[in-house]
């Protein structure tokens, strides 16, 4: 959404930025590391870049080919504020939705807490108390840092941002969405983007990027409806969940936009109800992040009208090939960085 009348406050926002960036080079602004590899996966706006299902398909793949990873998350959204692993058995308010979404469907454990070098800390803590050791020399292990591009208190060897022609095109907070410029890309090691938008990797070439540019393929899995469904969802971007509903071929009766990360209560539940039989809707459909959301209200949903469950997986193009080249960024920087770590921690 952008908001052309705050257009005049832009430059008191990109002083502020410019004022965190010197912090940093100077050293101002400590940044903390730890000792195995960190991979932040991010982006340049305030959201919905689909870097959720993006870290569940990284998770997945480097499991998949031999490293020990594990997933920091600050857990936006619980209400603890303590370090924890996350139980995928457990709630949303405990966790947070992201990183409870995370642990269900990426096999690996995830970690939360409100500083993320805190929850590597616990990370490898763990790690050590189940036999492993802090050592370059044992099966290759990294952190995946979620949401973590403006997060730099705690430092990483790649950025992966993802990024979409929407966002290239935005302004600064507060007239746009955009958290940093365009030319924070530059700090990345890999740049993101959603393969349906065609030339917009040329559009990036253009400016200047030369690094790796990797194609995401978005699949929403879609139960099969027949009739009219109430949509709704409390995400960044509903728009494109909604779209991606219509283009399955579904029939939107309404489609009913709650805050990013809302906290469902009964009285949510009844409005949606009732909406759906003014319609005369035969079901209603929301995201897994609502899902997981909803707790135990999801058996108040009667039977005539069931709550369905769209999933979001995001598949790398030329995934081979992509994994290889980032094993390859890990193996250059775990043997060099690990002896200047441990003296800065």
């Amino acid at each position: 959404m952008k908001r052309p009348l705050l257009l005049p406050l832009v430059p008191l926002y990109a002083t502020g930025l410019a004022l965190r960036e010197l912090r940093l080079n100077r050293g101002w602004e400590q940044t903390r590391w730890l000792w195995y590899p960190v991979i932040s996966i991010g982006n340049l706006s305030t959201g919905g870049s689909g870097k959720t299902p993006f870290a569940i398909t990284l998770a997945r793949l480097l499991s998949a080919r031999g490293f020990h990873v594990d997933l920091l998350s600050r857990g936006y959204g619980r209400t603890s504020r303590e370090s924890s692993l996350v139980d995928p058995d457990g709630t949303a308010d405990e966790y947070g939705d992201e990183p409870l979404l995370i642990a269900r469907k990426s096999g690996v454990p995830v970690y939360v807490a409100a500083e993320r070098y805190d929850a590597g800390r616990l990370a490898e803590q763990q790690f050590i108390q189940q036999g492993g050791e802090l050592s370059a020399d044992q099966v290759p292990s990294v952190f995946i840092l979620d949401d973590g591009f403006q997060h730099r208190q705690l430092g990483r060897e790649i950025d992966i941002l993802l990024v979409d022609r929407q966002d290239w095109q935005d302004h600064l907070l507060p007239a746009g969405n955009l958290r940093e410029p365009r030319s924070a890309a530059n700090r990345a090691k890999v740049l993101a983007i959603p393969a349906s938008d065609s030339g917009f990797d040329a559009e990036l070439r253009s400016w200047g990027w030369t690094g790796p540019i990797w194609q995401l393929h978005r699949r929403m899995e879609i139960p099969q409806i027949t009739g009219p469904v109430v949509a709704f969802c409390g995400i960044a971007r509903p728009e494109q969940f909604f779209a991606g509903l219509r283009s399955a071929g579904l029939s939107l009766a309404a489609e009913m936009v709650f805050a990013d990360h809302h906290r469902y209560g009964a009285s949510d539940i009844e409005s949606l109800i009732a909406s759906a039989r003014r319609k005369g809707a035969i079901a209603l459909i929301t995201t897994e992040k609502d899902e997981i959301r909803l707790r135990n209200l999801k058996s108040t949903f009667p039977a005539g009208l069931p709550l369905e469950v769209a999933r979001l997986n995001v598949e790398i193009e030329d995934e081979e090939n992509a994994v290889m080249a980032l094993e390859g960024l890990l193996s250059s920087t775990r043997l060099a960085e690990g002896h200047r770590k441990a003296s800065q921690r």
